[in-house]
C-alpha cells in the first residue's frame, strides 16, 4: 500500500531543491506532473551526461513522474495548466524565479480562492520576503551565506561538500512540510501555502557551529576531514599508506583506544589527554603519537583491532567501492529504474517499507506524457499537433 496513492502533485520545477521533494512524494505513491519547457526542459537534463547520456542529477532527482511540456508564457498554454491544478491538483510544487508564479496566477491565495484545499509549496534561495528576495541563490552560494563554507575545509581552505546540500536539505523540508499540509488538511479539509527557503533550511542543518559561536565566541575551526572539536576523530595514515577513519566520543573509549589500539594504556591517565577539550587542544601532539602507532600497522591490521576493541571505524571508500558496497547489497537495497537510455540501478529510499514497497517507476523523457495528459483533457491529435506548431507545448 503506497500512502500517497491518489495524490496528484503538479510541480514547476527544475534544478534538485524542488525535484528532490517531488520525486520522494512519487516515492510514496504521489502521481506527480513535472510542468517543463518545451524543447529544453528542466535545465537540470543538461548538467552532465554521466549515465548513458543522461544527467545524473536529473535521473536521481525525477524517476516515477510524468513530463508535460507546457511554454507557460503563452495564454493557451497556462489554460491548460490552470485546467490541471484546478480539476486534478492536491499540492502545486515550484521553484521558479522570485515572484513568477504568483504572475502566473499560482499563488496560494490566488488559487485558494478557487480551491479552498489546494496545498502550494514555494520554494526559493532566500524566501517570499526579506532583504534578498531577489537574489540569485545556487546550492554553492547558499552553503557559503549559510556558513557551511566558513567551518569546512582546511585552515588554508575553506571547501564546500561534494554533494548539493543547500538543495537537499531544502527539498527535504518541503517534502516533510507538504506531508504535514496533507495531514493537516485531512484533518481541517482546509490547504495551505508553504514558504521553504534554501538559506533557512541549511541554516537549521549549521546545529552546533552556530551555538558554539553563541554570544561572540570563536567559531570552530577548520579540520578537514577530522572532527573540530571532538578528538581523536577523524583520518589516520597506516603504515601501508591506506588511511583509516576513527572516531571516539566518551572517555571509556578513550581508555580502550589507548589499551587495546596504541597498546599504551598509560596515556589515558596522562592529564594533558584527560578529557575531550584538552585532547582537542593538545591534537598535534597526540596525531603524532597515534600515527606513529599505527605506522607498523597495514590499514586492514589498525581497523581489525579497532573492531576488536569496540571503537568506532570506517573506510574511506570512492563512489566505485560503494556501488560494490557490502552493507547495501546483503540489505538488498539496489533496484532496477527504467530511463529513456535503458535501465539503471537505484537505490531503495531509506524506510523498512513494510506495507508496500516505494514507487520506482521510469524517468520520464523529456515530454513524454503530453499527449495522454492532453488528451484526458479532449484534445485531438491534430489540436495537439497545432499546439506544438505553436510553440505552445
Amino acid at each position: 500500500m503506497q500512502p500517497l496513492k491518489g495524490i496528484t502533485v503538479v510541480t514547476l520545477e527544475h534544478a534538485i531543491a524542488a525535484p528532490f521533494a517531488t520525486r520522494q512524494l512519487a516515492d510514496l505513491g504521489a502521481r506527480v506532473i513535472k510542468i517543463e519547457r518545451p524543447g529544453v526542459g528542466d535545465f537540470a537534463r543538461g548538467y552532465d551526461e554521466r549515465v548513458r547520456g543522461l544527467a545524473s542529477h536529473f535521473v536521481w532527482t525525477n524517476r516515477s513522474k510524468e513530463s508535460l511540456t507546457l511554454d507557460v508564457k503563452h495564454d493557451a498554454a497556462q489554460k491548460i495548466l490552470r485546467r490541471l491544478i484546478l480539476e486534478e491538483a492536491d499540492v502545486l510544487v515550484q521553484n521558479l524565479a522570485p515572484g513568477a508564479a504568483a504572475r502566473l496566477g499560482l499563488s496560494y491565495e490566488a488559487l485558494a480562492k478557487l480551491k479552498p484545499g489546494i496545498i502550494v509549496c514555494d520554494i526559493s534561495g532566500y524566501g517570499s520576503d526579506g532583504p534578498y528576495r531577489d537574489k540569485k541563490a545556487y546550492d554553492l552560494l547558499i552553503q557559503s551565506e549559510a556558513g557551511f563554507v566558513s567551518v569546512t575545509g582546511t585552515p588554508d581552505r575553506p571547501s564546500k561538500a561534494g554533494p548539493s546540500i543547500a538543495d537537499i536539505a531544502a527539498g527535504m523540508y518541503a517534502y516533510t512540510n507538504i506531508l504535514a499540509a496533507l495531514m493537516h488538511r485531512q484533518q481541517t479539509g482546509e490547504g495551505q501555502r508553504i514558504d521553504v527557503s534554501m538559506l533557512e533550511s541549511l541554516s537549521e542543518w549549521m546545529s552546533y557551529p552556530l551555538y558554539y559561536a553563541f554570544e561572540g565566541a570563536a567559531p570552530p575551526p577548520r579540520t578537514g576531514a577530522s572532527h573540530a572539536t571532538i578528538y581523536p576523530y577523524g583520518p589516520f595514515p597506516a603504515g601501508d599508506g591506506k588511511t583509516v577513519m576513527l572516531g571516539l566520543q566518551n572517555e571509556r573509549e578513550w581508555k580502550v583506544f589507548c589499551e587495546k589500539v596504541l597498546l599504551q594504556p598509560a596515556l589515558a591517565s596522562e592529564e594533558r589527554f584527560s578529557s575531550n577539550a584538552k585532547r582537542s587542544s593538545e591534537r598535534a601532539v597526540l596525531s603524532a603519537l597515534i600515527i606513529e602507532a599505527f605506522s607498523k600497522l597495514s590499514a586492514e591490521q589498525v581497523a581489525q583491532r579497532l573492531e576488536q576493541a569496540g571503537i568506532a571505524n570506517a573506510q574511506v571508500n570512492t563512489m566505485q567501492e560503494v556501488w560494490a558496497h557490502p552493507q547495501l547489497k546483503a540489505r538488498e537495497r539496489w533496484r532496477e529504474v527504467a530511463t529513456p537510455a535503458g535501465p539503471i540501478p537505484a537505490l531503495l529510499p531509506p524506510g523498512s517499507w513494510q506495507h508496500g514497497a516505494p514507487r520506482m517507476d521510469a524517468v520520464p523523457a523529456l515530454g513524454q506524457h503530453t499527449n495522454a495528459i492532453l488528451g484526458h483533457y479532449g484534445y485531438s491529435a491534430e489540436r495537439i499537433a497545432g499546439l506544438r506548431a505553436e510553440g505552445v507545448v
